[in-house]
């Protein structure tokens, strides 16, 4: 059976969070990063589903015009990290234009009293690392290769996968899978 072809999707529109409080989070994304509140939509039902859950769902905008958004459901929590995921995997990485920018943010957020992991070399781009007030951990990066570095790796990123998708099924028959 043949399916159609996928339909283009052209970007991110936006990332979701629960935060814990939308002033905080505010301060933290719009004074500290600099990324503009730019729209907040304030409801008692979930449009999805109809169910009662007063919230707000605020909007950070980025230079490309995406955005990372949170929701404030008022009752001060936030959500809990996963407890089956080291904390440093799950997080949004946000391109800044160069190393000299990325060290002028590390500046910024330590003067502000965030703790900042980094610089850290992965060999196709440099990054920070930091946590928000709502304990996601959020990576600023810069790509430290030219466009056609990264390319060449796309030829073989198909490959690459299908190689650790072997080296897991050994590591798991061996019993040495570090969370098996």
């Amino acid at each position: 059976m043949s399916h159609p072809p996928p339909v283009p999707v052209r970007g991110l529109h936006h990332f979701a969070w629960r935060c814990r409080d939308s002033e905080e989070t505010r301060r933290f994304y719009e004074d500290l990063l600099g990324l503009p509140l730019v729209h907040v939509i304030k409801s008692d039902h979930v449009p999805s589903t109809g169910e009662y859950c007063p919230y707000v769902h605020i909007f950070f905008q980025m230079r490309d015009g995406s955005y990372i958004a949170f929701f404030d459901l008022g009752d001060d929590v936030a959500a809990l990290p996963s407890p089956n995921t080291p904390a440093w995997v799950n997080h949004i990485a946000l391109r800044v234009d160069s190393e000299a920018d990325l060290l002028a943010a590390q500046a910024r957020l330590q003067a502000a009293g965030v703790e900042v992991l980094g610089p850290t070399d992965h060999h196709i781009i440099e990054s920070i690392y930091f946590f928000d007030p709502n304990g996601i951990r959020v990576e600023l990066t810069t790509p430290t290769v030219p466009q056609a570095e990264m390319d060449a790796h796309a030829l073989h990123a198909r490959a690459d996968l299908d190689a650790w998708t072997l080296r897991k099924a050994g590591l798991r028959a061996a019993g040495k899978a570090p969370h098996a």
